[in-house]
């Protein structure tokens, strides 16, 4: 969807802010936007030096390893955690299916992390900028779900050393760590205020902000704000499903695996009178999932040496940094169950401020893949100080192995007294293809089971074994260091290259042009006016392929606009072809038997036209009811609140006309020419933030018409009208960043003079 702002600003120079190609018109804030002075983001590309995707692995690796060392870590414990933590499946799956941003987010975590520790055991200038740095780059990420997930984190850890500090008799030093922390917090902030300010404008006007509709399509009452519990929740982790943290395939893997032609279900297929490329061919995407999850890509396995390895941890350490990481771990968890954990969910979402603006909650165990592998590396920490005693670490050694291998052992031997594995979609396939072929299943699926809880108890039984080899005096430090960072390597990639390998990677030139054009593609680019286009092969609003070579309707984004929402639910999605034509669609992709063809709407609108009646509304609920039965092309349909700004003494003139001359996205020129005063409306989204509109270089007031457009009067003559996007939150947030940025400059500066005067 960013591709039209990618083309604009390599052929102009100049940034666009706005886009037609997405949902008939949207802010690029959420798309990739440059926005000046924006230097957190020149400081990124130069850290994400490497090619995508190994740009993120190796902040991954970097940010995590920076955590140790302010944790008083060795580089070699710190090289251990980085690759226990930067090969976490999920990790390696976001990667995998291309949630950048998300991957962007996460990698900055233990450097955030990192800096306030810093600052809580120092208070120097390099942990204030550590911090300063590390804020502004995770909120440059611009993945706010993260974020916020992370702020939780921090919460949790902030109340674990206020509690150390009242105990420590030290509140007034642990305020001033604070203190410090506020001020780093409020220049990482300013450094990014341009996207912050553009986003939480946006905000109001996406999917994600407070609707003006009480109203839902069936009449029921509608969400104010924020999203609902069953949207939010739709993807919530099973309470069993969390063994797969240390099982991979503990309930299946994900929503289809290949488990080949030695599997049951391929014989079962086969005696059923399928053919050996049909059964092949299943059996390539068997369902062996067995939760209730919609879909699910992969499993979130964090390994079960770094498993093995936290639960050592928390038999070694005490104090503070046990009981943030712990209680960080558990509420993430509890909070990924979702509905499945209703009453802490519900209770989130109605009184925790901003919880109910993100979807997909399962994420949230990003924290559970920062956390494990921290106090796993802290736990060998422990294990190699002398002032711990032998019998501690032996006494921690056992009860390890007994609880992961003991729950393991449990797991194989009784797995069909616990389990039933049985899936959500299993009475389809029953129906499908008879009880023959269920059973068939089921024993694939307790083969996949047994296979990786074995796996596991081996992983868990070598790095248990190299640990009482270390305490034996069998093998040195290194060596333990060595065999556990094979053994973590073996793990992790073992399973990450199950569901992403050489298939996942092309050549450069695909990724540069993801989509081929089609036959349909070329019949509409003939078509060099302005239009909009809606692919109905499949879901409108699920996909970005249109946006790539076209202005479209539809798109994917998880902040759609608001209003082209609601046009969907109530009109959109009925086919309903009145609204279509309003939003100016003049070409269709649609399914053939020959394949995808373009299908051209002749009764489309048009990018403007001139209507001789206003229907007045009171509320938005009546307004895009009004919507229904209004001829809408000689018509318009205002809320009152806009009464001040629509003149009245308009008369259509049938032998007027306005015409779109030329189009860019963040400008359109009208020619206009009518004997009397005119109202028209235009074919665009009204975002009332950023676009302005001019008569013949005057500026003059538009307003929302028929729910989502613009519309304006017109006075009689021959006038160029002229729409603008200037967004005012652009020139404002750039000041700021500006501002920050040299404040955090000047620190730099000062604080290298400092270091050299104190070492003169």
């Amino acid at each position: 969807m960013a591709q039209e702002q990618k083309d604009f600003r390599a052929e102009t120079g100049e940034e666009p802010y706005w886009t037609d190609a997405a949902f008939g018109g949207m802010p690029t804030y959420q798309l990739g936007a440059h926005y000046p002075h924006n230097y957190i983001k020149k400081l990124d590309s130069v850290l994400r030096f490497l090619p995508r995707p190994a740009d993120y692995l190796f902040l991954y690796f970097i940010g995590f390893y920076i955590l140790l060392l302010c944790m008083k870590v060795d580089y070699k414990l710190a090289f251990l955690g980085s690759i226990a933590f930067g090969f976490s499946t999920y990790l390696i799956i976001i990667l995998g299916i291309g949630h950048n941003s998300k991957a962007h987010a996460i990698a900055y975590m233990p450097m955030v992390l990192a800096g306030i520790i810093a600052i809580f055991r120092h208070r120097n200038i390099w942990s204030f900028l550590l911090l300063t740095v590390a804020i502004a780059l995770e909120i440059q990420a611009n993945h706010f779900q993260m974020t916020y997930y992370l702020l939780l984190l921090v919460i949790i850890l902030g109340i674990a050393y206020l509690v150390d500090a009242y105990q420590k008799q030290l509140i007034p030093q642990y305020f001033k760590s604070i203190g410090v922390m506020v001020v780093a917090v409020v220049l990482a902030i300013a450094a990014n205020a341009t996207n912050l300010l553009a986003t939480s404008e946006y905000t109001q006007f996406s999917t994600r902000g407070e609707s003006e509709l009480s109203i839902q399509p069936n009449g029921g009452p509608k969400k104010k704000s924020g999203l609902g519990f069953e949207y939010i929740t739709s993807y919530s982790y099973g309470i069993v499903e969390s063994f797969n943290l240390m099982v991979p395939r503990f309930m299946g893997g994900g929503s289809s695996e290949d488990i080949g032609k030695d599997s049951n279900i391929y014989k079962s297929l086969r005696e059923i009178g399928a053919s050996p490329s049909q059964a092949a061919g299943f059996a390539e995407n068997a369902p062996t999932y067995w939760g209730n999850q919609p879909y699910v890509g992969a499993p979130a396995y964090i390994g079960a040496t770094v498993i093995f390895l936290f639960v050592f941890a928390l038999f070694l350490i005490r104090g503070r940094l046990k009981w943030w990481i712990v209680g960080g771990s558990i509420l993430a968890l509890l909070l990924s169950w979702g509905k499945n954990f209703e009453f802490l969910t519900k209770f989130f979402i109605e009184f925790v401020p901003l919880y109910d603006k993100f979807r997909a909650i399962t994420s949230i165990q990003v924290i559970l893949e920062l956390c494990l592998p921290l106090l796993a590396i802290m736990g060998l920490y422990r294990l190699f100080l002398n002032e711990v005693k032998k019998d501690e670490k032996l006494y921690a050694l056992k009860w390890s192995s007994i609880i992961t291998g003991g729950l393991l052992l449990i797991f194989l031997l009784f797995k069909s007294v616990l389990f039933d594995f049985a899936g959500a979609n299993d009475a389809m396939y029953s129906k499908q293809f008879g009880m023959d072929f269920m059973n068939a299943l089921e024993e694939d699926r307790k083969s996949i089971f047994n296979n990786d809880v074995i796996r596991s108890l081996i992983f868990v039984l070598i790095a248990a074994g190299l640990i009482w080899a270390f305490l034996k005096a069998k093998v040195n430090r290194n060596m333990l260091i060595g065999g556990l960072a094979i053994l973590i390597l073996v793990d992790l990639i073992g399973v990450d290259k199950r569901y992403v390998d050489e298939d996942d990677f092309v050549q450069a030139r695909e990724m540069e042009q993801p989509f081929q054009k089609m036959a349909a593609d070329d019949a509409i680019l003939e078509d060099q006016t302005h239009y909009k286009v809606f692919d109905v092969s499949g879901d409108p609003f699920n996909t970005g392929r249109t946006s790539y070579y076209h202005n479209a309707l539809g798109g994917y984004h998880a902040a759609k606009p608001g209003r082209i929402q609601d046009l969907f639910d109530f009109y959109i999605s009925k086919n309903n072809m009145k609204i279509l034509s309003m939003l100016n669609v003049k070409y269709f992709i649609v399914p053939t038997e020959e394949g995808n063809q373009a299908q051209q709407n002749p009764d489309a609108f048009g990018n403007s036209w001139l209507v001789n009646d206003v229907t007045w509304v009171e509320s938005q609920d009546q307004e895009i009811l009004s919507l229904e039965d209004a001829d809408l092309k000689s018509t318009a349909i205002i809320n009152f609140k806009f009464k001040d700004e629509v003149q009245n003494d308009f008369n259509f003139d049938s032998e007027a006309n306005i015409e779109l001359i030329n189009y860019k996205p963040n400008e359109l020129k009208y020619e206009f020419s009518a004997d009397s005063n005119q109202f028209a409306v235009f074919s665009e989204n009204y975002y009332q933030p950023g676009w302005k509109a001019y008569i013949d270089g005057k500026p003059t007031p538009h307003v929302q018409v028929n729910y989502v457009l613009r519309g304006m009067n017109i006075p009689a003559g021959e006038h160029e009208v002229v729409f603008k996007f200037e967004p005012e939150v652009v020139t404002t947030g750039s000041t700021i960043s500006l501002i920050s940025s040299i404040l955090i400059g000047l620190v730099v500066v000062g604080g290298i003079g400092y270091e050299l005067k104190k070492r003169k």
